[in-house]
């Protein structure tokens, strides 16, 4: 997999299997100029309550039905939903052993920072996202749209969504918070993993399936 060229979407905090792909792959492709696809991880993501699985989505003007390029599309700022994920995430995370470490950024992500278009603040997430696990990888974004990839190119385009994220066998096990409560929860969004585990979480990623 590492010599592998990746092609994959850019996911609004992307699950776990989506990070694992992208750190042990040093040719990693970030489609742009795919049109916008309705329910899938490019505006939403999942992490875990006391109670089980929680969706947290980021409303897009004109609503999930617009037909233009992903790059187009943009937030929808009129409601308040970063103070709302803000929130969700406090309420399901602040006893975390990991919390505090990252809070500085994500406090500041989402309760002072406004983004007009839902790819850039996705691409804001996926560099701080590698920073964090200290990772080299610096993903290229796509100057063309395929619709199937050229040889030599894995597409995992739409391989993880919301209705099949904990079907794929293989997820790498960790400590979640709620563990005891709702048994483990597989590729959660990666800061259920971060808040977790902490600075361990590239070694943990690294280890799936290997």
């Amino acid at each position: 997999m590492k010599d592998d060229i990746i092609l994959i979407e850019n996911q609004y905090f992307g699950c776990v299997n989506y990070y694992s792909l992208l750190i042990k792959s040093i040719n990693n492709r970030i489609e742009q100029f795919e049109n916008w696809e309705k329910r899938s991880f490019r505006n939403r993501c999942i992490v875990s309550g006391s109670n089980g699985l929680i969706h947290l989505s980021v409303p897009v003007s004109q609503g999930r039905n617009q037909k233009c390029l992903y790059k187009d599309v943009r937030v929808n700022n009129m409601d308040n939903w970063q103070k709302q994920h803000w929130r969700t995430l406090f309420s399901c995370y602040g006893k975390a052993p990991f919390f505090e470490y990252y809070r500085f950024w994500l406090e500041d992500f989402f309760m002072k920072r406004k983004f007009e278009f839902l790819f850039d603040m996705n691409l804001e997430i996926l560099s701080w996202v590698l920073k964090v696990l200290k990772s080299d990888v610096v993903p290229v974004l796509t100057n063309e749209y395929k619709r199937k990839a050229e040889s030599g190119i894995v597409d995992y385009r739409n391989k993880w969504i919301p209705m099949n994220f904990q079907k794929e066998k293989g997820s790498p096990e960790y400590f979640q918070l709620f563990g005891e409560k709702t048994g483990f929860q597989p590729n959660l969004s990666i800061l259920d993993l971060l808040f977790c585990e902490g600075p361990n979480s590239v070694h943990i990623l690294r280890q799936q399936n290997e």
